[in-house]
């Protein structure tokens, strides 16, 4: 059905109250103004269109005439090149995108500010339980004498594992072990035992333990015994040592490089690794106790 023909058939519809379903509509964007006015003088022609009809084409035609319809559908088409975002449009838009970037970035700190508190202020609990961390055991003391976990009751006691021969580390782990159980007790008026006890049942017997505790600390007791014997405290202990770079009678133990406080029932409290100096280990083994006896409260 051609375009005349649909508008005609539109009119005749409307004049008489209404128009069926199926009468095809119009698609704006294909009426250019040349069809429209062939439309225009197609209806002023029309024997079937009463006064009404006319005197609305006739408006329709005074306003081509006077260059309204040109100007209309001017503007609609630069509507339509325009595109549907106006420039309103665009800076509601990056105006909401920049309120969420805003936003986004204030949660973020506020998340990260948060965690940093928390990680800060956490304090220590009371305790649910005991670390798997000791145990019984049975050595023998660099005087000769078998002891077992049951001669440390009652005091406080910090624990290190190692070997006689080691070139380095345990020199001066228990260097640090020394010095600091003096700055405790000048401190804090706190007693601590020093214990070394040896991962390297071969070559250190009890003399040979007994010279080297003397180098250290007069109260440093020096604890050594059968293969079994240092098998047992090390695994109650959760101590690592291995035999590397052997070669006769002359190699290294690989071993755990850790302190354990005890408190007075041999219980394990807290341990302190190669990161801490004598200063930090002393303030750590003070705190440490300070919140034990808290918590017992």
């Amino acid at each position: 059905m051609s375009g005349i023909k649909r508008f005609q058939t539109l009119v005749s519809s409307l004049k008489h109250g209404g128009y069926g379903q199926t009468v095809p509509m119009f698609d704006a964007n294909k009426i250019s103004i040349f069809s429209c006015r062939g439309l225009v003088r197609s209806v002023t022609t029309s024997e079937r269109a009463d006064g009404k009809t006319l005197e609305g084409v006739a408006a329709v035609a005074s306003e081509e005439k006077n260059g309204k319809w040109d100007s209309d559908q001017t503007a609609f088409q630069k509507r339509v090149r325009g595109g549907p975002v106006s420039w309103l449009g665009l800076g509601l838009l990056l105006l909401t995108g920049g309120g969420l970037i805003v936003y986004y970035d204030k949660e973020k700190k506020q998340h990260i500010e948060g965690l940093r508190s928390a990680s800060s202020s956490v304090k220590q609990g009371p305790s649910v339980g005991t670390a798997a961390i000791g145990g019984p055991f049975k050595l023998v003391n660099h005087h000769g004498k078998t002891v077992t976990e049951k001669d440390f009751l009652g005091k406080w006691t910090l624990i290190y594992f190692g070997f006689t021969y080691c070139p380095d580390i345990c020199p001066d782990e228990l260097q640090k072990m020394a010095a600091a159980i003096d700055k405790i007790k000048a401190k804090a008026g706190l007693e601590i035992v020093p214990v070394f006890i040896s991962v390297d049942p071969e070559r250190d017997n009890v003399e040979q333990v007994s010279e080297y505790v003397k180098e250290f600390h007069p109260n440093l007791v020096g604890l050594t015994g059968t293969s079994d014997d240092v098998r047992q405290v090390a695994r109650a202990y959760r101590v690592y040592y291995m035999k590397t770079e052997e070669e006769g009678s002359d190699y290294l133990v690989d071993h755990s490089i850790v302190m354990y406080l005890m408190n007075p029932k041999m219980e394990f409290v807290k341990f302190f690794g190669k990161n801490y100096n004598e200063d930090t280990l002393s303030e750590g083994v003070i705190n440490a106790i300070k919140e034990h006896k808290q918590l017992e409260i």
